[in-house]
């Protein structure tokens, strides 16, 4: 059977299902820059149909960094409105703790570069501290203070850009 993404157009909208790792260790968050992108991101990717999304992320660690993570607990479920590269887009994310064990900071930026579908993705560890999470450009734009407070029980965000245009 074919693998299918779960990203579809639908009348000059796209529709993405996404997952995303929140991976701290010592103060600071793995974020991914992909080689055409003005922004960072968290690690993770598309589910694909049939995957649950916690099968989807650890597929997707696996993928894109090469090494084996752990995925932990639900932290947060999104529902995104905004526009990129002249399309609109409507997207739910599912953010995971993760783990990469034994690895974390070790000074280097980037901390690992690798090859995905075409693109060229730079890892590095961002400091939570200060307003790194914003000069790195960490979208979606809720991000950098959700990680900074870390709620003890997992939340829903709702961000919608249309209203802001």
């Amino acid at each position: 059977m074919s693998r299918q993404v779960i990203s579809f157009p639908i009348e000059g909208t796209t529709f993405n299902y996404r997952v995303a790792a929140v991976i701290v260790v010592d103060g600071h968050v793995l974020v991914c820059r992909e080689d055409d992108d003005h922004y960072v991101m968290l690690p993770g990717g598309r589910v694909e149909m049939g995957e649950a999304s916690a099968v989807a992320l650890g597929r997707e660690i696996a993928e894109e960094l090469d090494m084996p993570g752990v995925v932990g607990p639900l932290l947060a479920t999104s529902e995104s409105f905004y526009a990129g590269r002249g399309e609109a887009y409507h997207e739910l994310g599912f953010f995971y703790a993760a783990v990469l064990p034994g690895q974390g900071p070790n000074g280097q930026s980037p901390w690992l570069v690798r090859q995905d579908e075409g693109h060229e993705l730079q890892f590095s560890w961002v400091p939570l501290a200060g307003d790194a999470l914003e000069t790195v450009n960490l979208l979606p734009p809720w991000l950098p203070e959700f990680l900074r407070q870390q709620p003890g029980n997992p939340v829903h965000v709702v961000h919608d850009e249309r209203e802001m245009s």
